[in-house]
């Protein structure tokens, strides 16, 4: 499986994590009434009114506040403070950064039935943080979040499939997990089934259907799936082969930070394979790559290297200073 699964993992879930939002929609009570009840003692009032401080909500933003309001509610039982109390201390929000309280926080919440928090334990046990790490607790735990609906456990849960950690791996299991989060409209989970009908791994080797996965993760702005979709219209899988719809998706990728994506970009502008030569944008790209956190990246370096020995030190200086400025960009 491709070697960013692992990190789309994490981020997916931290992604989740970040965007959960603690104060509902629905009609919270005037600000001076819900201070009242959390005084008061109401754990769902001080619940809330840690969110409304969380994030800035009728309130200035204040972390320590909103984690003082969540702690009175969370030792009350009240299970969404819990998570969020757990949520605050995994990143270090009004509290300090503390895996261990974390996972007891999150632990207590799970125990209640909370998706977030199981699917956030889930993590912690497949990361080992703040506990040793132990992939068969990890699956336990994203298997009741990935049954609750959750298409951020049903991706995690397939990724353990398909890894074979914690179970035995079995493609065609990852491919049902990630078909219900795909279906969610989970972009980590469609590009999952895009390589694994690409590769035929637990389906059928099918390019057009790999296609309309990568599309559909591709349209959410997920660089591996840019690139990958990039990569079958270089090919000709499942499309017609098409040069500048390569190109179109390998620069989306590149415009997202993906370093394999960067590479593509600056061998293609070496070569000027869809693009006219130029070894300052080539090297620019090239340069990006090898200082992306890739394993590859001594391999982009020395490419890199090979396009500097036939530019002069002002070509040098410019691709340098091009990237330097580059900023990623969210391409869709």
């Amino acid at each position: 499986m491709p070697i960013s699964l692992r990190m789309a993992l994490v981020v997916s879930l931290l992604t989740a994590i970040a965007l959960a939002q603690p104060v509902p929609q629905s009609g919270p009570a005037p600000l001076s009434g819900l201070r009242r009840d959390a005084e008061q003692g109401d754990p769902k009032a001080q619940y809330l009114l840690g969110g409304m401080y969380s994030y800035g909500r009728g309130v200035p933003q204040d972390y320590t506040e909103a984690a003082r309001w969540y702690r009175s509610a969370a030792e009350q039982g009240e299970a969404s403070a819990q998570y969020s109390l757990g949520r605050a201390h995994y990143k270090g929000q009004g509290v300090p950064q503390d895996y261990a309280e974390a996972l007891r926080w999150y632990r207590k919440a799970a125990e209640q039935g909370s998706a977030d928090a199981q699917g956030s334990l889930g993590l912690m046990y497949e990361e080992g943080q703040g506990v040793r790490q132990d992939y068969a607790e990890a699956v336990g735990w994203f298997r009741k979040a990935a049954e609750r609906g959750s298409a951020d456990a049903q991706f995690a849960l397939g990724h353990m499939y398909a890894e074979g950690q914690g179970v035995s791996q079995d493609y065609a299991e990852a491919v049902r997990w990630w078909r219900k989060a795909a279906d969610q409209g989970n972009a980590d989970a469609q590009n999952g089934l895009g390589d694994m009908y690409d590769l035929g791994q637990g389906v059928p080797k099918d390019d057009a259907e790999a296609v309309r996965w990568y599309r559909r993760a591709a349209d959410q702005g997920l660089a591996d799936a840019q690139r990958s979709l990039g990569a079958m219209y270089n090919s000709g899988a499942g499309v017609p082969k098409d040069d500048a719809e390569a190109w179109r998706w390998f620069r989306k990728a590149g415009d997202n930070g993906d370093a394999p994506a960067q590479a593509l970009l600056g061998l293609r502008y070496f070569n000027g394979q869809g693009v006219p030569k130029d070894y300052v944008e080539a090297y620019m790209w090239l340069n990006l790559a090898a200082s992306g956190g890739s394993d590859k990246q001594k391999v982009y370096a020395l490419a890199r290297d090979h396009v500097a020995e036939k530019m002069t030190p002002r070509q040098i200086a410019e691709a340098q200073r091009r990237a330097r400025e580059w900023k990623p960009t969210k391409a869709r």
